[in-house]
Formats: C-alpha cells, sequence, structure tokens
C-alpha cells in the first residue's frame, strides 16, 4: 500500500508542472461613464436660429470640428454636453451674443476587429453593441474560433488597456476586439 502512495506522488509531480495558468493578463477595463468624443466621431451640431452653422461636422487628428467663423473647437475627451458648452463659448467670442447649441453623435468612430473570425477589419459601431454582436458584424466564427472568450483592447487616458472578456462584454468605438485561437 505504501508503494502504491508513492508511486502515485512520484507519478503526480511531473504533473503539477502542467497546472501553470496560461491564460492571458487581464486588465480592469472601464465601462461605465458617458460616451467621450474622438478622432473619427460625426457630430450633429444644432445652433437655433442659425441654420447655416447647424450641420454635421467630423471630429479631426486634433480632436477639434472646425466651425464656420470661429474655427477649430477642441472636443476630445468631452461628452456631448460639455461640447456644446465649448461651441457655444466659441461663438460668443465675436459672433453671436448668447448662443443655444446642442450637439449628439450623428456617427460612431468605428471599431475593429480580427483573429479567428471570417472578416476582420473595421466596421461601423452602434450604440449597445457586445462582443457578440461585433463577431456578427464581422461576419461570425472561424472553425478555429475560441467560442467562449475574446480579448478587448481600449484607449483609457494615455493607457492601452487589455482584458480578457466574454461575449457579451460591451464594446465601444475605437477599441479593439481580438478573437483567439482554440487550442484543443
Amino acid at each position: 500500500m505504501r508503494w502504491l502512495r508513492f508511486s502515485l506522488v512520484i507519478l503526480m509531480a511531473p504533473l503539477a508542472g502542467c497546472a501553470v495558468n496560461s491564460q492571458p493578463a487581464t486588465y480592469q477595463v472601464d465601462t461605465k461613464g458617458p460616451y467621450k468624443l474622438d478622432t473619427g466621431d460625426t457630430l450633429r451640431v444644432t445652433v437655433y436660429g442659425d441654420p447655416q452653422l447647424s450641420t454635421t461636422y467630423k471630429v479631426d487628428d486634433s480632436g477639434s470640428v472646425a466651425l464656420p467663423l470661429v474655427g477649430p473647437v477642441t472636443v476630445r475627451g468631452a461628452t456631448t454636453q460639455g461640447a456644446s458648452t465649448r461651441i457655444a463659448a466659441a461663438l460668443t467670442r465675436g459672433y453671436m451674443r448668447n448662443p443655444n447649441v446642442a450637439v449628439e453623435v450623428a456617427e460612431y468612430r468605428p471599431f475593429f476587429i480580427q483573429g479567428e473570425i471570417n472578416n476582420s477589419g473595421q466596421f461601423p459601431y452602434v450604440f449597445g453593441m457586445t462582443v457578440r454582436s461585433a463577431i456578427a458584424t464581422a461576419g461570425g466564427f472561424k472553425e478555429t474560433a475560441d467560442r467562449g472568450n475574446a480579448v478587448v483592447y481600449r484607449r483609457q487616458g494615455n493607457d492601452m488597456v487589455k482584458a480578457k472578456v466574454d461575449l457579451d462584454f460591451p464594446v465601444f468605438p475605437g477599441d479593439t476586439v481580438v478573437i483567439l485561437e482554440r487550442w484543443f
């Protein structure tokens, strides 16, 4: 009986080295808070009483929208409410006395998806999108895909963070979703 226990311990020792966690590191990814504007977003700006200024504007590479008469107004990192305040402030400097400005997102910046899916690339974002719907947008899984998890890369401030997530995790504009290969 002693030899049986001893031989089991000897045989199990090499297998203990196989119990290393091989999953990628998981980092905290912010999923709450109001939407922050950035390059690639298209904004619908409505200036009440001035139909010539009321149109759509694309946020450029510097994070600004170029309005006629006042020039570029920085909106990167602002919410739509913050952007309307900034645009109204720019209009009060020499153009309008008391502007009433509303800003809404007309078109979100795209998200990116790659890995074991049928069509990798850049796709238009739809509000409320999850990893599962992003995969469907990209044509579904390949045969070798890990169908239970994904990796999401998201910019938070000046950092790019990475998280291993399930398929119901929310995707935001600008995210990169990576579908990993399944290992049998």
